[in-house]
């Protein structure tokens, strides 16, 4: 055992130095999105009438529900943080924690650093605890900080500890996670992947097995079911946790075990060796054949994605009969099931094209990657020009997104008309090609930074980013009109309601444009970067 370990004190302390600053962000978001809840809950609702429009707003609304899980009580400050922190905060602690254990492990394996620092004395399994060591810690101080910053803003100290203990339960066991998939993957990307797959398959489970009305055992067979199930501000349930440090406990033996059968630089899934004489002939084919992993994956996600919403659409009545405060605003005649069946089919294809907007930006940062890594510059010594270069991975990162957000339409379209829902087939496929624009803006932005401004590519994110929480998160907390229409997402027309208006969709297609522009000419004059 001492031998396995050998050196891992000193390889923690550098892995600690060197990469510890990379786990503050994810600190800081845990601890922005529970901190501002109490701080911002009394200014935008200060009297009942105020909580129960709030209440009635989340219930309407069961897309909102699938990501940031049930709503046990929105008529205090601290039931308000549990509903908006819990899930988000949560995810984004796990997210850290794959990426922090996986360039621990497999990065350094890809890098050349592994077999640098095997030369030495070090333990088999010296890497990975350093890797899994900072991932605990990072997720540990997430947690720590949030309550602690939480409490001292005004939320009850009971409630805010658990709820970051929350948010460090769920970096411990997706640390567990990726410390597996570090040992099945045969490179760092496939690996995330498989980790972060994980982690989103979970997420959205959670969030349909508390949406619609399923069994108990579907809640509590999600590691991410525990955590909601602490109910902080409401039941304030410790016990729970429990869980999920005996399923971190067993990953990480899992882990330890994979490692120490394999050989550096393998994995369980093998790569499969290329064809002896390169096909391709055209700078489209080359992109396509680079993100095909990628484009086959969101795929199958995005069929996924579409039987669940179309599966919530058919049963939006049911869900929203469930909801007192609907069920009152309802008999009220204020408004009519099918307004608001057309108001979830609108959100909900946003949601979709938020979420498809992530693969158009992965794509062009993909272009970003290749580019460091050295292979763009041979690539572009031959007669290819720069312009067509980039167009054939422009219109692959406009044309995938695209073909996602009209196949989870397509599968939404199919399912709604034959549940009596007052939606028909033609105007949700209608309304999914509405999206398409929104969508477009997003990954143009992407274009420009790494057309123009490659150097700070993390900002290809802002658009996806933006586009969340002005789209989901805005509207709630009543942001004026001109704050929101940041999101081009608000200006997608709602046509299953009738009389929609298409110039927003005009404007936000200029500023695609302008996007396009600066990233076509930025590339053409800037320096390609050396490996």
């Amino acid at each position: 055992m001492t031998a396995l370990l050998a050196g891992t004190r000193p390889l923690l302390r550098a892995t600690v130095r060197h990469d510890g600053i990379r786990f503050a962000p994810w600190i800081a978001i845990a601890t922005a999105l529970s901190a501002s809840s109490v701080l911002v809950y009394p200014l935008l609702f200060p009297d009942p009438l105020e909580r129960a429009a709030l209440a009635v707003a989340v219930g309407d609304n069961p897309a909102l529900g699938i990501i940031f899980g049930p709503a046990f009580d929105l008529s205090t400050v601290d039931g308000f943080n549990a509903w908006r922190a819990l899930a988000l905060a949560g995810f984004f602690t796990a997210l850290g924690a794959v990426l922090t254990v996986i360039r621990a492990t497999r990065g350094q394996e890809d890098s050349g650093q592994a077999e640098l620092l095997a030369s030495g004395v070090l333990g088999r399994a010296s890497r990975l605890f350093a890797g899994v060591g900072l991932a605990l810690a990072g997720s540990l101080a997430a947690g720590v900080v949030s309550g602690v910053v939480t409490g001292l803003c005004g939320g009850d100290w009971q409630s805010s500890l658990l709820l970051g203990a929350t948010f460090t339960a769920s970096g411990w066991m997706f640390a567990g996670v990726a410390a597996i998939t570090a040992q099945l993957g045969s490179d760092a990307r496939t690996a995330s992947s498989l980790a972060i797959g994980t982690l989103g398959a979970l997420f959205l489970l959670r969030g349909v097995a508390y949406t619609v009305d399923t069994p108990a055992w579907t809640v509590w067979v999600n590691p991410l079911g525990w955590m909601t199930e602490t109910r902080p501000a409401t039941t304030d349930l410790w016990w729970p946790l429990l869980g999920a440090v005996a399923f971190t406990t067993l990953c990480l033996a899992i882990a330890f075990v994979l490692q120490s059968r394999r050989d550096l630089g393998q994995a369980a899934l093998a790569p499969c060796p290329g064809p002896d004489r390169g096909r391709i002939r055209s700078s489209w084919g080359l992109a396509l054949r680079i993100n095909r992993g990628a484009v086959l994956t969101w795929t199958g996600a995005f069929v996924v994605l579409g039987l669940m919403y179309g599966y919530l659409a058919t049963s939006i009545q049911d869900i929203l009969r469930r909801d007192t405060a609907v069920r009152a605003i309802l008999a009220a005649g204020a408004a009519t099931p099918d307004d608001l069946t057309s108001a979830f089919i609108v959100t909900i294809l946003r949601l979709v094209g938020i979420v498809a907007a992530v693969s158009g930006v992965q794509i062009m940062l993909k272009l970003r990657y290749e580019e460091m890594e050295g292979r763009l510059e041979p690539v572009l010594a031959g007669a290819l020009h720069r312009a067509r270069y980039l167009a054939g991975n422009v219109v692959l990162a406009f044309a995938a997104p695209a073909a996602f957000v009209l196949l989870a339409g397509l599968l939404i379209a199919a399912r709604a008309p034959g549940a009596g829902i007052g939606v028909s087939f033609g105007p949700t496929v209608l309304q999914a090609a509405a999206t398409i624009p929104a969508v477009w803006t997003v990954v143009a932005l992407a274009v420009a930074v790494v057309g123009a401004r490659p150097h700070v590519s993390l900002a290809a994110w802002v658009g996806v980013f933006a586009s969340f929480a002005l789209t989901v998160l805005g509207p709630t907390f009543r942001l004026p009109d001109p704050y929101l229409a940041i999101s081009p997402f608000w200006h997608v027309p709602s046509v299953t309601a009738g009389g929609a208006g298409w110039g927003g969709l005009l404007w936000i297609s200029s500023v695609t444009a302008l996007f396009l522009v600066v990233g076509f000419v930025g590339f053409r004059r800037r320096d390609v970067a050396a490996p």
